[in-house]
């Protein structure tokens, strides 16, 4: 038999068949392309559909890691960047088309966490972070063996942690963490300083202003930019103060560092382990490992395809 899992991202959803002992069997991924509302429900359904006519086994149970808040009690999506997604049923609309086979869903960050947990780099941990840095910010949190949800299914939302005074309005939509440090926030840092700095003629003045993206910020560092290293500096502070307050209140084994920004940023591992140093609890922070990654851009999708074997063994 075999169990399946659905990655819902910010363009695509892809869809794996994975066998128990966690071989990845099948991939398929269909894009967004600027979707919203049912339409996106459509092209879940008909992708699980697809995946399990072209198994050579028996599908028994189906996960799915959804961009936001998945709403475990009721099956319900909260998914701010798709459009009609404020409390979406997609668990009654894969149950519809999926007959007796059970399906369970949970945020992307959670996904991650036990992706690595599964087939990753926290195989073998009970207490593990998985710091999730990409368009946005978050961590999937591992304690004990299971991951934390919280009371309404938003715990790990740490792009809203405060890291600097006092508040201002413009960290309102995304928190002050990922205001600074998340993909976007690379690229809004960047024209702060770009418009502050009337002196600076470098190599990140050539981009279309309101265009700027991180990985230009990226391109620009690895030619010596010098405003680019000094984004790149206040980004491992808050990189740094972010992972020592996790390491403080968690006390985790490993932090494992993913999304698309780590990618391009783990050459900074380092130095954001030097900046946590400074202010997490001394202990924890002598017993915590940093690692990478092991499942790279699929951790979201092996966390779904653990998702439904867990489900499975529930059954």
């Amino acid at each position: 038999m075999s169990v399946l899992g659905i990655d819902l991202g910010g363009t695509k959803i892809a869809a794996s068949l994975f066998s128990e002992t966690g071989k990845q069997l099948s991939r398929d991924v269909v894009a967004l392309e600027q979707r919203t509302g049912k339409e996106v429900g459509y092209l879940i359904t008909d992708l699980a559909l697809k995946s399990m006519r072209n198994s050579e086994s028996p599908v028994t149970s189906i996960g799915v890691s959804v961009p936001g808040i998945a709403r475990t009690k009721t099956g319900t999506v909260w998914a701010p960047n798709i459009g009609g997604w404020e409390d979406y049923p997609i668990v009654q609309e894969l149950e519809a088309i999926a007959g007796n086979v059970p399906v369970s869903i949970d945020s992307d960050r959670a996904c991650c966490m036990l992706g690595e947990l599964w087939q990753g780099n926290a195989r073998g941990c009970k207490d593990a972070i998985y710091l999730a840095v990409g368009t946005g910010i978050g961590a999937g949190v591992l304690i004990d063996g299971r991951i934390l949800r919280g009371a309404h299914d938003i715990a790990g939302s740490i792009g809203w942690m405060a890291l600097d005074k006092p508040f201002q309005n413009k960290y309102i939509a995304c928190g002050c963490f990922e205001y600074y440090a998340s993909g976007d926030g690379i690229a809004k840092l960047t024209r702060e300083l770009l418009a502050m700095d009337s002196e600076y003629v470098g190599a990140l003045r050539d981009y279309p202003f309101d265009r700027l993206s991180a990985r230009h910020v990226f391109d620009a560092y690895e030619k010596g930019d010098a405003l680019a290293i000094r984004v790149f500096d206040e980004c491992i502070q808050y990189w740094g103060m972010a992972v020592a307050n996790l390491i403080s209140i968690f006390n985790p084994e490993k932090i494992i560092f993913g999304g698309g920004v780590f990618g391009p940023a783990l050459k900074f591992l380092n130095s954001i382990q030097d900046e946590a140093r400074k202010w997490a609890q001394p202990i924890s922070m002598t017993h915590v490992k940093f690692e990478p990654s092991g499942l790279h851009g699929d951790a979201a999708i092996y966390g779904a395809g653990f998702l439904a074997l867990q489900k499975m063994s529930q059954q």
